[in-house]
């Protein structure tokens, strides 16, 4: 095949020249497409959940729910924001699981949000469903759009509405947060776990407080794009959530506000990564998560 081609190229005009090289460079064109398409299932390692003692949360009717198991992809909301769901390699349609919803910063989508964060295997062995949301420019009214995917799996997917789950980097992280204290979209999760957030005091003082909910800011001291944001942040939750004023240092950098109402944890969890990285407490992330409502 080699030998022909460079025969070919040998006699060939200028014009046919550039056909030739064109055809022969299409197949890797098409491959490094492949490579990094947004659904891109390369990152994708899911777990087997154990479903021991399960059985206490609300169950689904067999049959009920139709939404395969494993990696889906390309699902999208009215608007045509896409998001790709992960299931435990086990998943039991008659199990109501809790979702994870993750959303991308800026600049990124739902395959390169599943690969920095690294949630999908431990989340899925956790019981989680997990789903990762592409980018959209974020305004109020894509931010709703965001808020509508978790509906959307429940139609599918056996879920516990219960616990509705949302976390995601910086922009990612903002929307998270916003969809928490909107007024029309609040009573959507049951915990928030932002990331690197772009909101601060400034933006929080004039929107009025959610009902108590569990909340684990994530952010960094090296943080230069939104410096301080987490702390900030953190206290108008902590405020919000009736805590104690001063936290305390527990574990891997974070620090829970005690006597909250409702018993609702409040965490601030402080690394010291750069803006764009992920912090690595995943460990920590999903067990504040799997402690909620039960």
């Amino acid at each position: 095949m080699f030998d022909d081609y460079r025969d070919k190229l040998k006699t060939a005009t200028p014009f046919q020249k550039n056909v030739f090289k064109s055809l022969f460079l299409l197949p890797v064109v098409i491959t490094l497409l492949v490579f990094f398409s947004e659904d891109n299932d390369e990152y994708s390692q899911i777990g087997r959940a154990s479903y021991v003692g399960e059985n206490a949360n609300p169950q689904c009717v067999a049959g009920k729910f139709d939404g395969e198991s494993g990696l889906i992809n390309g699902e999208s909301t009215l608007e045509g924001i896409k998001y790709n769901i992960r299931t435990p390699l086990n998943y039991d349609a008659t199990i109501a699981h809790p979702l994870l919803m993750v959303f991308s910063p800026a600049g990124s989508n739902r395959a390169k949000t599943e690969k920095t964060t690294a949630l999908t295997l431990k989340a899925t062995t956790a019981g989680f469903i997990v789903a990762y949301a592409d980018h959209p420019h974020l305004s109020p009214t894509s931010t709703i759009e965001l808020g509508t995917i978790p509906d959307l799996i429940a139609k599918q997917w056996c879920v516990d509405k219960q616990r509705i789950f949302l976390t995601g980097h910086s922009d990612g992280g903002t929307a998270a947060m916003a969809l928490a204290f909107m007024s029309g979209t609040k009573h959507i999760p049951k915990a928030i776990a932002p990331s690197a957030a772009g909101i601060d005091f400034q933006d929080l003082r004039d929107h009025n407080c959610p009902a108590p909910i569990p909340v684990m800011v994530m952010h960094s001291v090296n943080d230069h794009l939104f410096p301080k944001y987490g702390q900030q942040s953190s206290g108008w939750w902590a405020a919000c959530n009736q805590c104690e004023p001063i936290a305390e240092k527990i574990a891997n950098g974070c620090m829970a506000y005690s006597g909250c109402a409702n018993g609702v944890k409040t965490w601030y969890c402080e690394g010291d990564k750069l803006h764009a990285q992920w912090p690595e407490i995943n460990d920590t992330l999903l067990d504040f998560l799997a402690s909620v409502g039960r």
